[in-house]
């Protein structure tokens, strides 16, 4: 194969305050994405460029403020004719993804990830629970130890959800379970397993009643094939087939991200030259621990992009 391009996509947790902030100043062109998406969530600008931390770690405002921050930078990429033939994204990143892929228009991409963002809150409201990184330990005694805990009784419901890199797990799931998986994998020699500070228990069952309200918004979108394929989360493989992606996206909010699976995936089919776009370097780190022989750079900011040579 020859050198193919792989654009990555963060989710939430890779923001930062100011982040878009030089874009929206240097380019018409991102000042038009920002103010359509202001126009759609009043705030946004004010949360992304100014913060404070606790207004822009809601998620009314973090998730669509990535995916805005996200598009810009794939639009002044290709501005540059640096373009991908194959994307993925992390969670909320496989908005992105899709958006690059060309399945929907910026509008409906913020919409989209608005009525998402909304159905997950609401299903946190009603389903509490949490969620925890596992650091050090095989899958599979991660694996063996939530199935152990849930099998005991619905109170202590927790699965594996984002498996992240070789030795890194996030588990999800009702309090209790979380708690007491925490405490036996601490025994079984992790190298930490710390609880995150999130507002429920994402990609668990525990977000069954996002699926609803969020496929009945889908359904009503016209939506467009993708121009080049998407790696999906839910399978970790590449897809181009509408109806399928569709599906998956309903799935995902239930479903684990299979990201070191899709990485895995891309890189044995020759795939050797990965970008990172959006705010942070989460995906960076996460490559750096799934394969160190591949190119990775990563845009964040104007001044990623302004050293690109065209």
């Amino acid at each position: 194969m020859s050198a193919k391009n792989v654009f990555l996509f963060a989710g939430q947790g890779s923001q930062f305050i100011g982040m878009g902030k030089d874009l929206f100043d240097f380019s018409d062109k991102a000042k038009e994405f920002f103010n359509k998406a202001e126009e759609i969530i009043p705030g946004l600008k004010k949360a992304c460029f100014e913060g404070p931390e606790d207004v822009l770690k809601l998620t009314k405002f973090t998730q669509p403020g990535i995916f805005t921050v996200s598009v810009i930078i794939d639009y002044l990429l290709k501005e540059k004719n640096l373009k991908p033939d194959i994307t993925a994204g992390f969670s909320l990143g496989e908005y992105s993804a899709l958006y690059s892929a060309g399945v929907f228009d910026f509008q409906t991409g913020i919409e989209l990830v608005k009525v998402r963002s909304e159905a997950m809150t609401k299903a946190a409201e009603q389903n509490p629970g949490k969620m925890a990184a596992i650091l050090g330990l095989d899958d599979k005694i991660v694996e063996e130890v939530c199935k152990q805990i849930t099998d005991e009784g619905p109170q202590g419901l927790v699965v594996p959800v984002n498996y992240n890199s070789p030795g890194q797990l996030v588990i999800s799931g009702k309090e209790k379970g979380v708690e007491k998986a925490v405490q036996i994998l601490e025994t079984k020699e992790a190298k930490r397993a710390v609880v995150l500070a999130v507002s429920g228990a994402f990609h668990s069952p525990l977000m069954e009643p996002a699926q609803a309200p969020f496929k009945a918004f889908l359904d009503k979108l016209n939506l467009q094939t993708p121009v080049i394929p998407v790696v999906m989360n839910v399978t970790g493989k590449e897809t181009q087939n509408l109806s399928e992606i569709k599906d998956l996206m309903v799935k995902q909010l239930i479903a684990p991200v299979l990201w070191k699976q899709s990485i895995n995936n891309l890189i044995k089919q020759g795939y050797k030259d990965y970008y990172e776009l959006g705010p942070g370097k989460v995906l960076t780190g996460l490559m750096r621990a799934i394969s160190r022989e591949v190119s990775m750079k990563s845009f964040q900011k104007l001044d990623d992009i302004n050293k690109i040579i065209i």
